[in-house]
């Protein structure tokens, strides 16, 4: 049931945002401080906040509506928040700067984490 719940809100939280962030890139200006100066930089904007982010989302929703798919979904969450984990982190500190944003994102990120992992842990292995 945890699994369940955390597959849930992922799928909630990551698909809904990823299509936000596709449809209206330039909302990345106000909430994030990205902008884009070029028609490249908007595909751009919107294949890795949209597209990326709503594909995290699509993934946790198949590993809710198919056992088969749980433990590979956990496994992912685990290393793409861990890739944006790490990645912000060392952002942050390379730039001496760490932004409400930033914060918000990271600590999203690192939760997840720890909550995919543990549940990894948890979850039986399919035959």
């Amino acid at each position: 049931m945890p699994t369940r719940i955390f597959l849930t809100l992922s799928a909630l939280l990551w698909l809904p945002y990823g299509l936000y962030c596709f449809f209206s890139p330039g909302a990345l200006a106000n909430m994030a401080g990205v902008v884009s100066g070029s028609t490249t930089g908007s595909i751009e904007l919107r294949a890795m906040y949209g597209g990326l982010q709503a594909a995290i989302g699509a993934l946790a929703l198949a590993g809710l509506l198919r056992d088969s798919l749980r433990r590979p979904a956990l496994v992912a969450l685990v290393f793409l928040c861990g890739g944006l984990a790490l990645a912000r982190l060392s952002g942050a500190v390379l730039e001496s700067e760490l932004s409400a944003y930033t914060a918000m994102g990271l600590f999203f990120e690192l939760a997840s984490v720890a909550c995919a992992a543990w549940l990894l842990g948890r979850e039986p292995a399919l035959a």
